[in-house]
């Protein structure tokens, strides 16, 4: 009997049934990041079907960016992406510490400067009010992910020139060692295309596709104090939101 226990009946495909059964076994972690697959006759044998349907299952498979190819020497497990969800307010270096990732960060810019309209807009200041901007590099297990971009009220910005910002996330400094609790944030999430500075931060090619993240968020008095653009390269890191559907509302 093959390992490929087909359900006559069932109306999804057969390369579809493979692909999801491929998914999951490289999710439990049969198939580690980077292993080599078994070759596509071996994938036939082994779950009993045709060489054509392993081909198709394969290629969704790369497109979702599973697994990748190399010509010549056959399909590999992509490294899993790491993922941040949107129901909690956490920092970056709590979420990812916790799914045993290693987090390091490059300070390249603090400074005080004038606040543009749109960033004293959004931290309700005057827009002659001078703020602090922080700039750092975020680093996902050696890797550059994400570049941040964070905007303070100055008096608070200052106070973060002393802290290990390398090490430790802005939230947990707020609220371990400045007494502010946090209260929540508005996201707002898009796309936008790698111009030279952004290239150069995340060590991507000009014009590659980032998630750009623009994040606003209030202390437990529903005061705006931070607001932040953040860009991850795509490849790398995802962000996971579970929604629920509400009963409609009867007359």
């Amino acid at each position: 009997m093959s390992d490929f226990d087909v359900i006559a009946t069932s109306p999804q495909p057969l390369y579809i049934q493979l692909k999801d059964r491929l998914r999951a076994r490289i999710l439990d972690g049969t198939y580690a990041d980077h292993q080599r697959l078994p070759s596509e006759a071996e994938l036939g044998a082994l779950f009993g079907v045709s060489r054509i349907t392993v081909r198709q299952a394969l290629s969704d498979l790369q497109r979702e960016g599973v697994i990748f190819k190399i010509a010549g020497k056959g399909s590999f497990v992509a490294r899993k992406k790491a993922q941040q969800e949107l129901t909690r307010l956490e920092g970056f270096a709590e979420a990812m510490a916790r799914q045993g990732h290693a987090i390091h960060n490059r300070v390249i810019g603090h400074r005080s400067l004038e606040a543009t309209p749109e960033v004293a807009a959004r931290l309700a200041l005057d827009s002659s009010t001078r703020i602090s901007e922080i700039r750092r590099i975020r680093h996902l297990d050696g890797e550059p992910v994400s570049l941040e971009i964070t905007y303070l009220p100055e008096a608070l910005g200052e106070r973060l020139r002393h802290e290990d910002l390398a090490r430790r996330d802005i939230f947990a400094i707020f609220e371990n060692d400045f007494g502010i609790p946090l209260g929540h944030a508005d996201l707002q999430i898009g796309a936008v295309l790698a111009d030279d500075i952004l290239a150069e931060a995340l060590q991507v090619a000009p014009g590659s596709a980032l998630l750009r993240i623009e994040r606003l968020t209030f202390d437990a008095q529903g005061k705006p104090f931070d607001f932040e653009y953040l860009y991850f390269r795509s490849e790398t890191f995802q962000y996971h939101l579970r929604i629920s559907r509400r009963p409609a509302a009867s007359d």
